[in-house]
């Protein structure tokens, strides 16, 4: 599981306009990662082919059983199971060795998401995300996804941020445009 060690949010009257900020601590874990893992392969076209070629090789197999020699019909079997179980479970284990060799992931990290941007530290050291700067940001079941590209990504638990989940959204529609949004406001 993760760990929360404080949620609040913040809502200050400054001449005149109100500004929104959450701030949540977050410590991510193998299996956070492994979410991410599997939601950023999964959700691409080559993720989806891997998964239909998959398919189609294992029903190939079921449809070519008796017709062909027993070595094809195994042979289609390993490529089918290659492709829908082997993928996955590689994934698992390099979540697993992301977390553990990686300091930074092995400690909290303390988010802050203002007008601003996305402010990220930890033990000093700060890493600030203008909204500019961000490429999308996507809320899957379980996670918000933060994008700086197209393949790197802050993973912060939708458990982690609770009620603080709608005040993040409102900042993030109110500083990106609609193309960089798959958010659902209604998810918590």
């Amino acid at each position: 599981m993760f760990a929360v060690t404080y949620l609040k949010i913040i809502s200050e009257t400054e001449k005149g306009m109100s500004k929104m900020s959450a701030e949540f601590e977050v410590t991510i874990t193998d299996k956070d990662m492994y979410r991410f893992n599997i939601y950023h392969a999964y959700h691409g076209v080559q993720g989806i082919l891997a998964t239909l070629v998959g398919v189609w090789v294992l029903i190939t197999a079921g449809l070519t059983f008796g017709k062909v020699g027993i070595m094809y019909t195994v042979l289609y079997l390993i490529l089918g199971v290659v492709f829908l179980v082997y993928v996955p479970g590689n994934l698992y284990l390099r979540s697993k060795r992301q977390i553990s060799t990686s300091e930074v992931l092995k400690n909290a990290l303390h988010y802050r998401i203002d007008d601003a941007g996305v402010h990220v530290s930890q033990n000093g050291q700060t890493a600030d995300l203008e909204w500019k700067q961000i490429y999308k940001m996507v809320s899957s079941k379980n996670q918000l996804l933060i994008y700086s590209s197209r393949v790197n990504a802050y993973v912060i638990p939708k458990e982690a941020v609770q009620e603080q989940y709608q005040t993040i959204v409102g900042l993030a529609i109110n500083h990106l445009e609609g193309y960089r949004l798959k958010l659902n406001p209604f998810s918590v």
